[in-house]
C-alpha cells in the first residue's frame, strides 16, 4: 500500500502542476487509492499542498505530503493523467505498469519553440486586429509577440517565478510598442499593446479559481484568485513602468 500511495501521490501533483483543479486531483487520488484497497482515504490539497493519508485493511494508517512549488499549464500531460487514474481504477495495473505509464504521461512530447512563438503571434495580431487596430498595427503585434514568447523563456530561465515573468513580459511588449510609435510604424500603442496583453491575461488560473470555489474547495479558489490578481497588477506594472521610465505622457 506505502509503494501505491506514492504513485497515486505522484499522479496527483503533476496534475495539479499541469492545471488542474482541486476538486479532480482530490478525486482521483481518493478513486486510486480505493482501487488499490484502502477502506478509507482523507485528502487535503491546496494550489501549494498535498496530505493524503490512507487507511488500510490491516489498520495500518499511512500520511504523506507534498510540497508544490511550481505551475507548469500542460493539458497534453493532464489528459494523460486523467487517463492513467482512470484505468488504475477500471483495470488491475501492476506496479510496474503503473510506473511506465506515469513515466510516458511525465514526459509526453511538449510542443516545440517555434510553434509557441506562433501561437503568440497570431494570438497577439488577431486581438489587435479585434480591437479595432489596422494591417500594420496587426503586423507589429504579430512581431512583439515573437519577442515576448522568447522574454517569457528568458525570464523563467533566471528567475522561477511566475508573477516576475508576467512583469517582464509586459514590459517587452510596452516598449516594444512605443518604441514602434517612436519610429513611426504605428500612430498609436493602444491596439498593439492591448493584444500582446491578452496573450499574459491568466485566465486558465482564474477559471480554475472560480472552479475551486464552486465545487467547494474555498481555500484554493482564494489562493488561486488571489495569484490571478497579483499577476494582472504585475502586468498592469510592466506597463507603468516603461510609461514612468520613458516619460511619456498618456
Amino acid at each position: 500500500m506505502k509503494n501505491l500511495l506514492i504513485y497515486a501521490m505522484e499522479i496527483g501533483e503533476q496534475m495539479l502542476i499541469s492545471g488542474a483543479e482541486v476538486h479532480r486531483v482530490e478525486e482521483s487520488i481518493a478513486r486510486m487509492c480505493t482501487a488499490f484497497g484502502a477502506k478509507r482515504t482523507d485528502v487535503f490539497i491546496i494550489t501549494s499542498s498535498m496530505v493524503v493519508t490512507v487507511y488500510a485493511d490491516n489498520n495500518e494508517t499511512h500520511t504523506q505530503t507534498r510540497r508544490i512549488t511550481k505551475s507548469d499549464i500542460n493539458y497534453e500531460k493532464l489528459h494523460r493523467l486523467n487517463k492513467l487514474s482512470r484505468e488504475i481504477c477500471e483495470k488491475n495495473l501492476t506496479e510496474q505498469e503503473i510506473k511506465e505509464k506515469l513515466d510516458l504521461a511525465i514526459n509526453c512530447k511538449t510542443y516545440p519553440l517555434w510553434l509557441e512563438c506562433i501561437c503568440y503571434a497570431v494570438i497577439a495580431g488577431a486581438f489587435t486586429l479585434f480591437f479595432g487596430g489596422n494591417l500594420i498595427e496587426t503586423l507589429v503585434s504579430f512581431v512583439i509577440g515573437v519577442t515576448v514568447r522568447f522574454g517569457i523563456l528568458l525570464s523563467e530561465k533566471a528567475v522561477s517565478n511566475k508573477i516576475f515573468t508576467k512583469f517582464f513580459s509586459s514590459v517587452i511588449a510596452s516598449a516594444l510598442a512605443f518604441i514602434a510609435v517612436k519610429i513611426g510604424f504605428v500612430d498609436s500603442v493602444d491596439k498593439v499593446i492591448i493584444g500582446n496583453i491578452m496573450t499574459l491575461i491568466p485566465g486558465i488560473g482564474l477559471t480554475n479559481a472560480l472552479r475551486d470555489l464552486f465545487t467547494g474547495d474555498s481555500i484554493a479558489g482564494l489562493l488561486r484568485s488571489i495569484e490571478a490578481v497579483l499577476i494582472a497588477l504585475a502586468i498592469a506594472a510592466g506597463y507603468f513602468l516603461v510609461v514612468v521610465l520613458g516619460g511619456v505622457v498618456l
